[in-house]
């Protein structure tokens, strides 16, 4: 019965490049679309949005710099950290479906101080930073902060609002958020990460901004300063009380690069199209993979996994977000196989159009041991271990205990199982 669990100067230059990949955490959007900003440990490049189908840039990738925008209208947006002035807010705009809350402007907070995050519900980084966001949320509302989500989409299913809201639901989330599907606040803030966070004082001015994962006390002790200008008496409340992530110890031995967090997989053919115009290799290897979009193609797996890439075995469609299995089979033969580096391994998928897709689960070419098993990871009576794929959403693989690298494969006999992308984490515990 199945039981859910819900020599001196390399070395130095590779050391270099380790330390700095570990210190900051943000997804961001590219040129073409709407992407994610600093993530866990890496800084993607950033983006201006794009109201046609988002195309999206890698939430671990090569750590470059924030690049400003001369056309934003909050233009000192694209750096962490305090803002030297005090930029006023722009207003909400283009907005969809509310949850948690009736709608409201952001100049009718005034008065208050008004955290505002861009987020998203399958973004790994997201999801990572909101036991912070419900913490302040929880100590701060009764005390003149008020907390506004604002749900900009990375993925198609992520604009339905009956996804949003049950995404809001299971994640306990009980302040305000806000759809923002095509990206009109997301430019209006001049923003480029998922996720981010703007803190707005009282008299409606940009004091605060943060990129990405981290700097928890940071922004903490901002809201209550903030708070305090305001009016609001919360010396009574203790701060930090949620404690930060903690990077594995395990990745200062590193010495090779190859080993390296392994950056954000994506199955998509579009980002997969984009990576090989701008002369870098995509994720999917196979060359069949670029010969036609939305193209069933049969695959065959080559061996020989490199770190950072996607392999398939089977019949497949390359759609431009995702790649779909394509038959139905009864041996479980068809496949997705990555080799991996982190701590944790997570994928956004979503059901085929019959209803729950099963997805058979190993790791180094067996079943995933339940000490490593995500919180998604379900067992059957022989110990082997599967995902039950009902949602849209992303779903909890691997918890290691230390940071390795292994080999993963994903397999099913569904037709229309989709697959989105795959994260991975550095962190001792978390997704």
């Amino acid at each position: 019965m199945a039981r859910p669990r819900c020599k001196t100067g390399p070395v130095l230059i590779v050391l270099a490049l380790v330390a700095a990949l570990l210190l900051v955490a943000a997804c961001g959007r590219d040129d073409a679309g709407p992407e994610r900003g600093p993530q866990q440990t890496v800084v993607s490049a950033d983006a201006e949005p794009d109201p046609n189908p988002p195309v999206l840039a890698e939430r671990s990738g090569p750590v470059s710099a924030p690049r400003t925008s001369q056309s934003s209208q909050a233009s000192t947006s694209v750096v962490s950290g305090l803002v030297n002035r005090r930029d006023p807010a722009p207003e909400l705009q283009g907005t969809g479906g509310w949850l948690n809350s009736e709608p409201f402007t952001l100049r009718s907070q005034e008065g208050k101080v008004v955290l505002v995050d861009f987020w998203t519900y399958s973004c790994v980084n997201c999801l990572r930073t909101l036991p912070y966001l419900r913490s302040w949320y929880q100590k701060y509302a009764d005390k003149g902060l008020v907390v506004l989500g604002v749900h900009s989409p990375e993925f198609e299913f992520e604009k339905v609002l009956e996804n949003v809201a049950t995404a809001v639901e299971d994640l306990g989330i009980a302040y305000a958020v806000v759809q923002d599907n095509e990206f009109e606040t997301w430019r209006a803030f001049d923003n480029h990460f998922w996720p981010a966070k703007y803190l707005i004082d009282k008299d409606g001015n940009i004091r605060y901004v943060r990129h990405g994962e981290g700097a928890y006390d940071e922004t903490e002790d901002k809201i209550r300063e903030l708070l305090a200008e305001a009016g609001f008496d919360v010396s009574d409340i203790p701060p930090h009380t949620e404690p930060s992530p903690t990077i594995d110890p395990n990745i200062k031995f590193i010495r090779d690069p190859a080993a390296g967090l392994t950056r954000e997989l994506y199955a998509g053919f579009r980002r997969n199209q984009r990576a090989v115009q701008e002369f870098l290799r995509p994720w999917v290897l196979h060359s069949e993979f670029d010969s036609e979009p939305s193209s069933d193609i049969l695959y065959k797996d080559p061996g020989g996994h490199e770190s950072g890439y996607l392999y398939l075995e089977g019949l497949w469609r390359n759609q431009p977000e995702s790649l779909v299995h394509a038959r139905e089979t009864d041996t479980y033969t068809d496949y997705l196989a990555m080799r991996f580096y982190g701590t944790s391994a997570n994928s956004v998928m979503a059901p085929g159009p019959t209803g729950p897709s099963t997805v058979w689960l190993t790791i180094d070419g067996g079943p995933v041991p339940e000490e490593w098993a995500g919180a998604d990871v379900l067992f059957d009576t022989s110990g082997n271990s599967y995902l039950l794929v009902n949602e849209s959403r992303m779903y909890r693989l691997i918890e290691l205990p230390r940071y390795g690298g292994h080999e993963l494969r994903l397999a099913t006999d569904a037709p229309g199982l989709e697959l989105f992308a795959f994260t991975f984490g550095s962190y001792e515990s978390g997704p």
